[in-house]
């Protein structure tokens, strides 16, 4: 009958082992944090900015060893070469600055390093649940004395024990712990001529009925790691979408440095050449010598003015060079601009676009999602100490024994066996430090939810922000353009009144002034206005698609 015992037990396991190996299977590395929480595709039905375009793929896990996280593939499109020019110069568009600063900006190296880091803490947890393989080898002997009374003599018995186990245990997510062992035994005294030999195979499972009994609170933790990973991913995103932004912001920083300088070299050349005519209108006494003060204060300031502009030019130039970091160029690297902004007074996409689009599409709102799911995982783990333990243990095991080690092996299905079953209860008394964690962990969500809340909220502030910000850009590009026409109207009427001798160098140089002045703010319109625009799609959480990006986190976050 005993024969039978260890094939039933066996057959007792199968459900659990099933159960535990199809949730295994579920935990697979491609589909870390997907089963636990769900996304949706969203469509923002506008149309790409860029002609342009880049794809950042979402790229396969990078590690061969089962650690999973997303690395960033970048597919350069066809016939596309990002880096034009001499080895001390580089010729940029907004595009290819992008496309370098993806490549090789060392800050997004190190934050593209976080997803890959933090997959290696599922590798972690899953361990939990993998095999073990344990083995045993040992010697031990003793000589125990006995006095004989009734000979009055001393009997010395020398005894020695070689000891041979090895075997596999194994936790699942079901509660059930299963441990498979061989066991060889030799025993030799000085009392017997030879040795004896022993064999014991068995199993022992162990199933806990309260505490530790439901699968989803003993994979809290793993859900809980693939969660992280998912959520550095989405991170990963808000990064990238800010090196875009930032690069953008700088390219046209650049723009509008190189375009100030411009400028201001032509307002000098100009501011020359008016004090030249004036020492020649002085010369021949159309012009009073007091005159030549006013000229000669107009080329001081166009040249401060120039002084200042170049600084700000090389200033903005290091900035462009350190995030988009090419490969062979320094600090002392030429760049020409491929780009010039373009007029662009095309009406805004409605606010309550953005901002739906935002509160689907932000990587730090979803990221804020991911979360709250996460502390709703803890208050599942937690609720589990509540509980007191309670387990129930089974062993069964068959023996052998003979005067030979193989026999002993044979002898297994002889007489001998051995059995044990029971329960095992404990519980402290108050329980109080589970209690304490319970209510800690949902304390923690509750405060996860209003922060996904409140971010909600900021998050439609910040597009509306930037949408009135890109829509006053938009409408000063017209309003400064007007302002420049009319400007060059008044220089030209005071040029003309200075050449008849009824205006004056004054009114000809502040005339040139405003001249100026409005110059520089129609081009900082037209920059402002793409840089709100980039901010805009920004805030929104849609500047990779706009931009053809495809990267991770491209999918909302449903609670």
């Amino acid at each position: 009958m005993h024969q039978r015992l260890i094939p039933l037990l066996c057959a007792l396991c199968l459900p659990a082992l099933s159960m535990a190996q199809d949730t295994g299977s579920a935990s697979r590395p491609g589909d870390a944090g997907r089963s636990q929480i769900e996304t949706r595709a969203v469509d923002i039905n506008a149309p790409r900015v860029d002609d342009q375009e880049l794809r950042l793929d979402k790229g396969s896990p990078v590690a061969s060893d089962g650690v999973r996280g997303q690395g960033l593939r970048l597919d350069i499109p066809e016939g596309w070469s990002p880096v034009t020019g001499d080895s001390e110069t580089l010729s940029l568009s907004v595009e290819n600055a992008v496309f370098l600063a993806l490549r090789h900006n060392r800050a997004l190296s190190i934050q593209q390093l976080r997803p890959l880091i933090t997959g290696t803490f599922e590798a972690t947890e899953r361990a939990v649940f993998d095999p073990v393989l344990f083995a045993e080898a040992s010697h031990s002997g003793d000589r125990v004395v006995r006095q004989l009374v009734e000979v009055e003599e001393v009997d010395l018995v020398t005894s020695d024990r070689d000891l041979l186990e090895a075997g596999v245990r194994q936790q699942f997510p079901t509660g059930t712990q299963v441990e498979l062992s061989l066991r060889s035994v030799r025993s030799g005294s000085s009392r017997l001529d030879d040795d004896q030999f022993s064999a014991r195979a068995g199993i022992t499972l162990t199933q806990a009925l309260l505490r530790g009994a439901r699968m989803e609170s003993n994979l809290a933790r793993l859900r809980q790691a693939e969660l992280d990973t998912l959520a550095s991913e989405y991170e990963l995103r808000g990064f990238a979408e800010a090196l875009v932004a930032d690069v953008e912001r700088a390219y046209w920083d650049f723009v509008l440095a190189s375009r100030r300088t411009e400028i201001f070299a032509e307002a000098l050349a100009v501011a020359e050449q008016q004090l030249s005519d004036t020492r020649s209108r002085i010369r021949v006494g159309q012009r009073a010598e007091t005159e030549e003060t006013a000229a000669l204060a107009e080329v001081a300031l166009r040249r401060q003015g120039l002084i200042n502009a170049r600084a700000q030019q090389a200033t903005t130039r290091m900035r462009l060079l350190q995030l988009v970091n090419p490969a062979g160029a320094s600090w002392d690297t030429r760049i020409e601009l491929e780009q010039r902004p373009e007029i662009s007074t095309s009406v805004l996409d409605p606010v309550d676009l953005h901002v739906r689009l935002a509160r689907q599409l932000r990587p730090d709102l979803n990221e804020s999602r991911i979360r709250a799911r996460r502390g709703e995982l803890e208050v599942i783990r937690t609720r589990q100490g509540l509980l007191p333990r309670l387990d129930l243990f089974i062993t069964l095991g068959e023996s052998g024994y003979a005067d030979a080690f193989g026999r002993a092996w044979r002898d297994l299905d002889g007489p001998g066996y051995d059995y044990s079953l029971g329960l095992r209860f404990e519980t402290p008394f108050g329980n109080r430090a589970a209690q304490a964690e319970t209510r800690r962990a949902r304390l923690s969500r509750q405060q996860a939810l209003e922060a996904v809340a409140n971010l909600a909220q900021l998050a439609a502030l910040d597009v509306q922000t930037a949408w009135l910000e890109a829509e006053r850009t938009r409408e000063q590009i017209n309003a400064t353009k007007v302002t420049r026409e009319l400007q060059e109207e008044v220089l030209r009427a005071e040029q003309a009144r200075f050449a008849v001798g009824t205006g004056t160098a004054l009114a000809l140089a502040q005339a040139q002034r405003d001249l100026l002045e409005s110059q520089l703010e129609e081009v900082e319109a037209l920059i402002r206005h793409r840089q709100a625009l980039t901010d805009l799609y920004r805030q929104s959480g849609t500047l990779l698609i706009r931009r053809g990006i495809n990267a991770a986190g491209d999918e909302e976050v449903v609670l």
